[in-house]
């Protein structure tokens, strides 16, 4: 069976029209809005042949995040004894 031919893509629906949008029609309006609330994280090619799933990611960062938490703890707590013996 074949396709119709389709319209141009620009064309409003008949049930719209251009005084319907007093602002003007503009591409991409809330683009940038969806990128700063969006939690999607595009990785480089070399770091995502590494993970095969969303799993493996979370299991690998995971621990590092952990480990990188319970470092800056220890550390901020040895600086504070430190800087009272100084005193």
């Amino acid at each position: 069976m074949k396709k119709g031919k389709q319209k141009d893509k620009d064309e409003l629906r008949p049930e719209y029209k251009r005084s319907d949008f007093p602002g003007g029609l503009v591409r991409g309006k809330y683009a940038k809005r969806l990128a700063e609330s969006s939690n999607i994280v595009v990785l480089k090619p070399e770091v995502a042949k590494a993970f095969p799933n969303e799993e493996a990611v979370n299991n690998a960062l995971l621990p590092l995040i952990n480990l990188v938490q319970t470092t800056t703890t220890r550390s901020t707590k040895r600086s504070g004894r430190g800087a009272k013996i100084l005193q």
